[in-house]
């Protein structure tokens, strides 16, 4: 039983107030304050709901459906959608254009960036400067790296064929663009260049983060820097090694803006990769439902390659 002050009795009864037990007060406080975070976290959850949760539903409903934004109607087609989508040249063509362009830059972007966090770890004079610089291109807008390497490309003006041309390496410009056997190496090229900064500062934080007593251990028993790297620090960096890698293959299977800017898919859909594919159904032929399809066939893409490395990682451990 609650007991309370005579003082407080009085003033209750003078006032003519409600006396309110001082753990029923505590509860009351804090669920005002639980409904103050509710009301402000049913903001972003209902913009959630909105914009991803209730668009993923839709997308996933209009992959039953023909439906072009210039028709009013929707009409049921069942698993036509998914049928043409695993019968179609192109869109399998785009499938192998993706896996050469995330085969060839995520690992080439993985180990150079390693290499360079593995040079800027060391004792050396301004590597703050350094680590800033190949920073640089992560935080730099990818229209605007696609637009400044689209022009060092260019055949006319150009400064890679200007460079090769004062070198003799070449007789005339080369149209990296415009050329089959060139374009889709041009674009990766640029694209490891963007994407080396953000493995090198990942890399970085995980070998500052390795003991310190693992190397002076290896040091006295006479290991070699070669031996200490092999067996000590590429051990250790596993766990980051995986996780650049899922970022890095998806990422790179959602490529987009280089594509857009620089090749526009071409030339004769060399650089047209599946993200790119998608883009053109759905906003050049209308075809959104067929366009959803695709979206959930590169979401189930990704998602077997997510749960094989996970599987191989946890094989190898």
């Amino acid at each position: 039983m609650t007991s309370y002050t005579s003082s407080a009795r009085v003033t209750a009864r003078a006032e003519g107030a409600t006396l309110v037990p001082a753990h029923r007060r505590g509860v009351l406080w804090r669920m005002r304050r639980n409904v103050s975070a509710y009301v402000f976290l049913s903001v972003p959850l209902l913009l959630f709901c909105v914009f991803t949760v209730f668009a993923l539903i839709f997308a996933f409903y209009l992959t039953f459906h023909e439906w072009s934004i210039i028709e009013p109607e929707r009409p049921f087609v069942g698993l036509q959608n998914y049928r043409d989508m695993l019968d179609d040249e192109s869109y399998l063509r785009s499938i192998g254009n993706t896996f050469y362009f995330t085969g060839v830059s995520v690992p080439v972007t993985m180990a150079i960036g390693l290499l360079v966090a593995l040079l800027l770890n060391l004792p050396l004079r301004a590597r703050g400067m350094f680590r800033t610089l190949y920073f640089l291109p992560v935080v730099t807008p990818f229209v605007v790296v696609s637009i400044i390497w689209k022009w060092l490309y260019n055949g006319d003006f150009g400064l890679f064929n200007y460079y090769l041309l004062k070198a003799n390496l070449i007789e005339k410009p080369l149209l990296f663009l415009a050329d089959r056997d060139l374009a889709m190496p041009a674009v990766i090229l640029m694209s490891i260049w963007s994407g080396v900064g953000f493995s090198m500062v990942v890399y970085l934080a995980a070998l500052q983060a390795i003991p310190e007593e693992l190397y002076e251990a290896a040091r006295v028993d006479g290991a070699s820097r070669i031996s200490q790297l092999w067996y000590i620090t590429v051990p250790m960096l596993r766990p980051t090694t995986l996780f650049l890698a899922v970022i890095g293959i998806i990422g790179a299977f959602q490529v987009f803006t280089q594509i857009f800017i620089m090749t526009s898919g071409g030339p004769v859909e060399r650089t047209t990769t599946v993200v790119y594919f998608i883009y053109n159904a759905a906003f050049k032929f209308y075809e959104f439902g067929y366009a959803s399809t695709l979206a959930f066939g590169l979401f189930a893409l990704l998602f077997v390659f997510t749960l094989l490395q996970l599987h191989l990682y946890r094989k190898g451990e």
